[in-house]
């Protein structure tokens, strides 16, 4: 395997589950354990990587506090339970990143936020600017509305779709378990472990286990499935024990892990979707100057548009073509059609004035456009 991809990843999404964060006796945070994975972040943002944690937990912290006697919980229980156990979770990660002069900001996500465009451009958007910021979103599974229809069902999903989202290096989930192994270790002392996986065949989907721990929800099942969503997305992903204390550290020391390497790099993989998955809804027509800034690999002004076609939405995938009708490329437009063609041939500084509000510099940005 090449160099360890976690110390030379700019963006990483790290998914932590209950059975690690929650101790299963009292109810409560593992404080310290918190703690010390807020070490990690510190130092890793130290050097320049963007962190996001997936977290579970609220259930299993707020149920007891609610009177919730040990056992399964109904579907309107679990959601009074995360009612109580997000806003108590919430303030652990700010206290544990706060030590170190980190904001942690809140994320609730459900599975509708990545199916439907518009929330998923609004979600997308609001990570990039707590990123941007240097804040450490914290995300969970929106529990105290989510229904069985639009679950998740699990944050090693949940936390695919966001490295998916964000275009991350690197996704971490830490388990109970140090990777993969060809049986249940703990059942088969013979099992195999695997440290390196290029490919989810049906031979690698059946070595998942089940469900391993009492508050947890997940299982190599669903890591198996989270790892098809990265790597799809062109996003490494590790499999590592959680814990023990300053879990991300050990990683990056080289803790014995899984690691799910996929063939292309999260840019080329979200350039290829865009390239080859979409179809087009409109098209936008470049002056020369436009044209010439697109083949050094700039972003698509407004200034650069002397025409609109076609009726699109935000986030739709347009065609680009020069002034003779040559199909230069496709993007995904940060402007519905109506819009576009208001601040079409103007600079950026006039877009608040023209719409009313004040939008995105790019019509486009470079890392939604694929120039062919």
């Amino acid at each position: 395997m090449k160099p360890n991809p976690l110390r030379t990843a700019k963006r990483v999404v790290v998914k932590i589950g209950s059975s690690l964060l929650v101790d299963d006796a009292s109810g409560h945070v593992r404080r310290k354990w918190l703690e010390t994975l807020a070490d990690d972040i510190s130092n890793l943002k130290a050097r320049g990587c963007e962190l996001i944690v997936v977290t579970s937990g609220a259930i299993a912290v707020g149920r007891r506090p609610l009177g919730f006697k040990p056992g399964p919980l109904k579907l309107e229980e679990k959601q009074a339970a995360a009612a109580a156990g997000q806003i108590r979770l919430a303030h652990a990660y700010q206290e544990a990143l706060a030590r170190h002069e980190i904001v942690a900001a809140q994320v609730l996500l459900t599975l509708d936020d990545s199916e439907n465009r518009s929330r998923y451009l609004n979600a997308r958007s609001t990570l990039m600017t707590l990123l941007a910021q240097g804040a450490v979103p914290v995300i969970n599974e929106n529990d105290t509305v989510a229904t069985q229809e639009i679950r998740f069902g699990d944050n090693d999903r949940l936390a695919a779709r966001v490295a998916e989202m964000v275009g991350a290096d690197v996704l971490v989930l830490f388990s109970d378990i140090d990777g993969l192994y060809t049986n249940d270790p703990r059942k088969n002392p013979d099992a195999e472990f695997l440290p390196e996986i290029h490919e989810i065949t049906p031979e690698i989907e059946a070595m998942a286990g089940s469900v391993g721990s009492s508050v947890g929800s997940g299982g190599m099942v669903t890591k198996l499935i989270a790892a098809r969503i990265a790597m799809g997305a062109g996003c490494r992903m590790v499999i590592g024990l959680g814990h023990e204390l300053n879990p991300l550290a050990a990683l990056e020391k080289g803790k014995r892990s899984t690691w799910f390497m996929p063939s292309s790099e999260p840019r080329q993989a979200r350039k290829s979707w865009i390239a080859g998955a979409l179809s087009v809804s409109g098209t936008l027509v470049l002056d020369d100057g436009a044209v010439a800034a697109l083949a050094k690999g700039r972003s698509l002004l407004p200034a650069g548009v002397v025409a609109v076609d076609g009726q699109f939405q935000k986030g739709d995938c347009v065609a680009l073509a020069d002034k003779a009708g040559r199909v230069l490329g496709r993007g995904l437009v940060a402007y519905d059609a109506d819009d576009a063609r208001l601040i079409a041939g103007h600079k950026s500084g006039d877009i608040e004035s023209l719409l009313g509000y004040q939008g995105k510099e790019e019509l486009i940005h470079r890392d939604d456009l694929v120039v062919e």
